[in-house]
C-alpha cells in the first residue's frame, strides 16, 4: 500500500512540474495528513480560517479510496481543482473535526477539594471553586473507531482519558499536560492523573519519545521533556511505587530519545561537553499551519525552504512558538524567516534534562538499583558542569541561551533565562540572590500584571507583551524555594500580580485564557498564528498551585503590586511584620 502511495505522490508531483523527492521525510507517512497533492491543494486554497482545521478532520472512507479519488479529481481538472469542487470532495470523504472525541466527566472529580479551604480570600475561593470545576469540561475521551480504524484519523489513540487544554486543541499536549496535573492533583483527581501518564508511556513505548500532541503530523517532534517529573509528583502524592517500577524503564527510553537524537557537543575553554537543543530535520510545511509555512517560504531562495520548515518545527518543539529567541543571530532578528531553533542551545530544555537526571537517579535508589542511579547522578554532575561554563553569565547572574554559530550567549531576557533555579540546576546558593539582581536590572520587577516572555515586540505570541502561565511559575517558584526571605517575598508579590491579572480578565468575562496581554491592565494575549484560546488547561493549573501556596496572603482586591527595584526592601520589610503579627 505504501508504495502504490508514494508512486500517486509522484505522480501528482510531476504533473504539476514540483521537481523531485523532498530532500527531508516528510513528518509521517500519511499522503492526506502529513504531505502530498491532496495536503497542499486543500492547504493552499485556504478553505479554512485555520490550517488545524483541515489535518484534524476524520475520513470517511479508507485513505487509499480518498488517495484515488482525489487523484481523480486533480487529472479531470488539470491538477488545478476549483474551489467549490474541492469543497464538495472534503464534505464527500471527510467528517467534522471532534467527531473521534466524546466529552468525559473525570470519575475522581468530586466537590470541595481541600485546598480550597486554605484561600482565605472568599472571592478568590470561589474563584478557585469555578476552575476546579473546569476539569469537567476539559476531558475527553478517545472513540474506540480510533483504535479500530487508526489510519482513517490524524488522532493517535489513547486508551485513558484525558484533560486537553482547550479552545482549538482538542488533543492533549506534552508540557501543557504538566501544569494540568499538578491542578488535578490539587484538585484531589489522581486517578485522572495516572492515567494521562499512562497514555504519555504508551507512546514512548510506541515511538520512542512523546510526540508534541496527540496528532500523527506531530510525530516527529516532542516538547519540553517533563515525563519524569509528571512521574515524581504523581507517585509522590498517590505513594504508588508500583506503578513506578513498572515504568521506570519507560522513563529512561524517553530520556534516550533526547541523548540520541538532540545532543550537540559543545566547546569552551579547551574543554567540550555536551548538551542538548531542539531539532527536527524533518521536511515540509507543517501540516497544522501548512499555507503559512509554504507563504514564509515564498519570501526566501527555493534551496532555503526544507531549512525553514526544520527550523519552523523545532521551534515548534521547544513549546515557544513562535519566540524572537529563536530569531537572534539571523539575518533579521525580528522576522520569523530568520527561524533558527536548532543553532541555539536553550537553558530551559538543559535545566528540564538535569531536573529528570536528578530525578531518574533517586527513583532507581528508591527501588535499590545502585548502578543505575550513580549512572544518572553522574549525568546530572556532567550536566550542571556544562551549564556552569556554557550558559551561566557571573557578570549578569543569570544563566542565557548558547548560540552555536556564533559562538557567544544569547543575552536578551527570557524567563527561562532562570528555569535552572526552578529545576534545582545549580550549585552555588548565591546564584539566586544574583538572579533576583539580574531581574531587578532587566526591569521586570516593573511591570504591573506579569512577567513578559521576552522584551522584543514582534507579533509572535511569545514575545512583549504576551505573559504565559508555565512561564511565570518557572520564576515565581524558581525564587520561593530559595532560603532567601528576600527572594521568597518577591515570588510572593509576582504571584500576586499574575493572580490579580487572571482574576480581573475572568471577572470580566468568565473565561482563562492560554496567554495575557500585560502591556495594558491585563488583557487576553495575542499574536502568532491563531486567535486566542480559552479554556485553559496549565493556566487554570498555575493558578491553583498559587492559590494553593500563597492562598492565605493572596488578595483579589487592592491595587497590583508594582515593585521598582528600590521599593524590593521595602516590600521585604514590609512581609516580614506581617508576618509578624498576631494571627
Amino acid at each position: 500500500m505504501q508504495r502504490r502511495t508514494w508512486g500517486l505522490h509522484l505522480l501528482l508531483l510531476l504533473g504539476l512540474g514540483l521537481g523531485s523527492w523532498e530532500a527531508l521525510p516528510p513528518p509521517c507517512e500519511s499522503q492526506i495528513y502529513c504531505h502530498g497533492e491532496l495536503l497542499r491543494q486543500v492547504q493552499m486554497a485556504r478553505l479554512y480560517q485555520d490550517d488545524k482545521q483541515f489535518v484534524d478532520m476524520p475520513l470517511s472512507v479508507a485513505p487509499d479510496q480518498v488517495l484515488q479519488r482525489f487523484s481523480e479529481l486533480a487529472q479531470a481538472h488539470n491538477f488545478s481543482i476549483p474551489q467549490q469542487e474541492l469543497q464538495d470532495f472534503i464534505r464527500e470523504h471527510f467528517q467534522a473535526v471532534g467527531q473521534e472525541l466524546q466529552p468525559w466527566t473525570p470519575e475522581d472529580w468530586k466537590d470541595s477539594p481541600q485546598f480550597l479551604q486554605k484561600i482565605l480570600d472568599p472571592k478568590l475561593r470561589a474563584w478557585a471553586g469555578q476552575l476546579h470545576q473546569l476539569w469537567k469540561k476539559l476531558g475527553k475521551k478517545v472513540k474506540p473507531e480510533v483504535l479500530n480504524h487508526p489510519e482513517r484519523f490524524s488522532l493517535i489513540y489513547s486508551g485513558h482519558p484525558f484533560i486537553v487544554p482547550g479552545g482549538r486543541f482538542v488533543e492533549f499536549y506534552y508540557w501543557d499536560s504538566y501544569w494540568v496535573m499538578e491542578g488535578l492533583l490539587l484538585s484531589e483527581m489522581p486517578g485522572t492523573v495516572k492515567g494521562m501518564l499512562q497514555n504519555f508511556l504508551d507512546l514512548v513505548q510506541t515511538y520512542g519519545h512523546v510526540p508534541n500532541g496527540a496528532r500523527v503530523y506531530y510525530l516527529q517532534r516532542s516538547q519540553p521533556p517533563l515525563l519524569s517529573l509528571m512521574m515524581e509528583r504523581y507517585v509522590t502524592q498517590a505513594n504508588d511505587t508500583a506503578f513506578l517500577r513498572d515504568n521506570l524503564e519507560t522513563l529512561a527510553l524517553e530520556l534516550d530519545f533526547w541523548t540520541k537524537n538532540r545532543s550537540i557537543s559543545v566547546s569552551s575553554g579547551g574543554k567540550s561537553y555536551v548538551l542538548n537543543r531542539y531539532h527536527v530535520p524533518y521536511g515540509g510545511p507543517r501540516p497544522e499551519s501548512y499555507s503559512k509555512d509554504a507563504e514564509l517560504a515564498a519570501t526566501l531562495s527555493e534551496g532555503d525552504h526544507e531549512a525553514l520548515w526544520a527550523e519552523l518545527k523545532a521551534g515548534a518543539e521547544s513549546g515557544w512558538d513562535f519566540s524572537s529567541r529563536w530569531f537572534v543571530g539571523g539575518q533579521n532578528p525580528d522576522s520569523l524567516s530568520s527561524i533558527r531553533t536548532s543553532k541555539l542551545v536553550p537553558v530551559d530544555l538543559n535545566a528540564f534534562l538535569c531536573q529528570a537526571e536528578e530525578l531518574m537517579s533517586n527513583f532507581y535508589s528508591r527501588l535499590g538499583n545502585d548502578s543505575q542511579a550513580e549512572k544518572y547522578r553522574n549525568l546530572r554532575a556532567q550536566r550542571m558542569a556544562a551549564m556552569k561554563d556554557i550558559l551561566w553569565d557571573e557578570e549578569k547572574g543569570a544563566w542565557f541561551d548558547y548560540d552555536l554559530e556564533n559562538r557567544k550567549k544569547n543575552l536578551e531576557f527570557y524567563p527561562s533565562n532562570l528555569a535552572p533555579l526552578w529545576a534545582g540546576c545549580f550549585s552555588d546558593p548565591g546564584d539566586v540572590d544574583k538572579a533576583l539582581k539580574y531581574l531587578e536590572d532587566s526591569q521586570i520587577l516593573t511591570y504591573h500584571y506579569g512577567i513578559p516572555t521576552s522584551l522584543r515586540k514582534t507579533g509572535q505570541q511569545w514575545d512583549f507583551p504576551n505573559a504565559w502561565a508555565p512561564l511565570q511559575d518557572l520564576v515565581i517558584r524558581g525564587l520561593a524555594k530559595s532560603p532567601s526571605a528576600r527572594a521568597q517575598e518577591v515570588a510572593f508579590q509576582l504571584a500576586q500580580n499574575w493572580i490579580r491579572t487572571n482574576f480581573d480578565v475572568y471577572s470580566r468575562r468568565s473565561a482563562m485564557y492560554e496567554k495575557y496581554d500585560i502591556s495594558n491592565g491585563g488583557q487576553p494575549g495575542g499574536g502568532g498564528e491563531y486567535e486566542v484560546q480559552e479554556g485553559f488547561g496549565w493556566t487554570n493549573g498555575v493558578v491553583l498551585m498559587l492559590l494553593d501556596r500563597y492562598g492565605d496572603r493572596l488578595s483579589s482586591g487592592t491595587q497590583t503590586v508594582f515593585l521598582e527595584p528600590h521599593c524590593l526592601t521595602a516590600a521585604l520589610l514590609l512581609g516580614l511584620m506581617l508576618s509578624l503579627l498576631p494571627q
